[in-house]
């Protein structure tokens, strides 16, 4: 093939080693979807929300835990959407095997004040991700082997109009996250300042 002619479409993702809709897979394409990103649009680092919609999905809707910030975020969710989050999470990469267990994990997620239930989910079988360059997760293109575990939640599709979401958790040893999301089901988008 010359050089001329070669594709420049994206790669299509390497299939998840579990149902795509399984809380597994739920966890591994949230990983992919935080991958997705370059740095200046990662969503665990996002300050205001405005990259909250950036490679979603059709079926689910991710919202991000932080890097250790507290951060505020607002963004619109379609109506129907249910949501899938992280209270407390980290990956492996690369991973040989089924990511360590924080033991001394915590987390809390709470959706218009009413406590959400935490489920732990952990991939048992490493998942290729292949992100966007100086990714958050692998800080690369090139596939490569993960494993993610966390405390997650997934919350059924919100009635339209305004919401919060507040997830907090923290790995028992120092390390603590926390995120205000303001969503508005259905609604219009906030708007933010350009920089």
């Amino acid at each position: 093939m010359p050089f001329l002619s070669r594709s420049r479409e994206p790669e299509l993702p390497a299939p998840l080693p579990y149902d795509p809709s399984s809380p597994e897979g739920l966890a591994a394409r949230w990983v992919r979807w935080v991958a997705a990103a370059g740095p200046l649009a990662n969503p665990v680092e996002d300050e205001d929300g405005r990259h909250a919609a950036a490679n979603q999905p059709d079926d689910v809707w991710f919202l991000a835990g932080t890097s250790g910030k507290r951060m505020q975020r607002s963004c619109v969710v379609p109506v129907g959407r249910p949501l899938f989050l992280p209270a407390f999470t980290m990956w492996e990469c690369p991973a040989e095997g089924p990511p360590p267990v924080v033991e001394r994990a915590y987390g809390a997620v709470h959706v218009d004040g009413v406590a959400q239930e935490l489920r732990e989910i952990g991939t048992p079988v490493p998942f290729v991700v292949a992100g966007a360059r100086l990714n958050g997760v692998n800080g690369r293109k090139r596939p490569l082997p993960v494993s993610v575990w966390g405390l997650w939640t997934h919350v059924a599709p919100l009635p339209p109009g305004e919401h919060e979401v507040h997830l907090s958790g923290g790995d028992g040893y120092g390390f603590e996250v926390e995120a205000l999301y303001r969503l508005a089901v259905g609604g219009a988008g906030p708007v933010y300042p350009t920089r």
